[in-house]
């Protein structure tokens, strides 16, 4: 991540941004990391999930609205009461540790700076609070504003701050009080596209040299992709799968991460390399496997055709009906429903000459070598 390397369980190396490491607020990594299993019932839901992590590593909670992503990261700040499990911070049990005496930072979707403080004071707030004299505070805050790159803008309040600077302010300020434990509720999500781009690659230089467990939350396949060493998938209170980010995109297991990724995604029953899948359709696959699978590919690895094609060396091949169309990225994707649901992304040209539109009539066309398919 950003020219720095991981060993064990601590990061070290130099990052290639032009920033210099701080020697404030960077705890050693000796500790145990983060060990919870987070049980919240509130009325019908259920939260029960588990989370571990080494000191050094950024973990990723996706999934989507109402899956309990955010129910996680306030039980691990303390403010909401665990119902069962255990949450233990390097060997030390945190629940029932009151939150403003556990040491996580907490960096909001919104920021939450105090309006009435410069962006010096806001940082030092945290040390403040948990004893630190004046001076020795705002003496702490200062380096962390430099170190994020913000020294000039150390007396701004944060009204006259950009979106991409209050988020700087913010990070400083959890990372101030030397949490060992550091809660990012999606951080970039108020950030317009272009300061997107340029903050999602700060913060990635920051978490690179952060040595204390680092939690994220966030709705962006690409921030959790760019940002994280390992991803946890809620739905309905529940992981359903975790690992690498390589991993996850390669592998999904649910629609959701299948669309998150962007991949079409399949489950049936493979004898050689035919996949039967639900509902009778079959895909031939490039591998060989015996008993149930999921199998998935890329819209852009369908091709689509106005007539049957003739002659074509795809193994694949469905008629199905356009039922929608939509701009995606330079391209339309087109949804198609019959033999195979399916989406296919094609260039707006190559749209226009099939003269694709809802209810018409194409033949979609796949390679087996353009599949995936892998133990259910």
């Amino acid at each position: 991540m950003t020219g720095i390397e991981k060993t064990g369980t601590a990061k070290t190396g130099t990052a290639k941004t032009g920033i210099e490491k701080a020697t404030v607020g960077a705890p050693v990594a000796t500790g145990e990391g983060l060990d919870a299993r987070l049980v919240v019932e509130r009325g019908s839901f259920r939260l029960d999930v588990a989370l571990t992590a080494a000191p050094g590593d950024v973990v990723a909670l996706l999934g989507p609205n109402g899956a309990g992503k955010t129910t996680a990261l306030r039980a691990l700040a303390g403010l909401v009461p665990l119902t069962g499990g255990h949450l233990r911070l390097d060997g030390a049990e945190l629940d029932g540790t009151r939150p403003e005496a556990r040491p996580v930072g907490v960096v909001f979707q919104d920021y939450l700076l105090f309006p009435h403080l410069s962006a010096l004071d806001n940082v030092a707030f945290g040390p403040r609070c948990q004893g630190a004299g004046k001076a020795e505070a705002r003496a702490r805050a200062a380096e962390w504003l430099e170190r994020m790159g913000l020294a000039e803008h150390a007396s701004a309040r944060p009204r006259r701050l950009s979106g991409g600077q209050a988020q700087r302010v913010a990070l400083a300020r959890a990372l101030a009080t030397r949490p060992r434990l550091l809660l990012l509720d999606e951080p970039l999500a108020a950030l317009d596209a272009r300061t997107r781009l340029d903050v999602r690659a700060r913060l990635r230089h920051h978490l690179a040299e952060f040595e204390a467990v680092a939690v994220l939350v966030t709705h962006d396949p690409l921030d959790a992709m760019v940002l994280a060493d390992h991803l946890v998938v809620v739905e309905d209170g529940r992981v359903v799968q975790e690992g690498t980010p390589s991993d996850i995109a390669r592998h999904p297991r649910t629609d959701y991460i299948a669309h998150l990724v962007g991949l079409n995604l399949y489950q049936g029953e493979a004898e050689g390399h035919t996949v039967r899948v639900d509902g009778g359709a079959g895909i031939t696959t490039a591998e060989d496997l015996t008993g149930p699978v999921f199998v998935a590919f890329p819209p852009s690895a369908v091709t689509l055709h106005r007539d049957r094609p003739t002659g074509s060396s795809a193994r694949n091949l469905w008629r199905c009906e356009v039922t929608g169309l939509e701009t995606h990225g330079d391209q339309i994707r087109a949804a198609l429903t019959g033999e195979l649901p399916l989406v296919a992304d094609l260039t707006t040209v190559a749209a226009a000459e099939l003269d694709l539109r809802p209810g018409a009539t194409v033949w979609a066309t796949l390679k087996a070598t353009q599949t995936h398919a892998y133990p259910a």
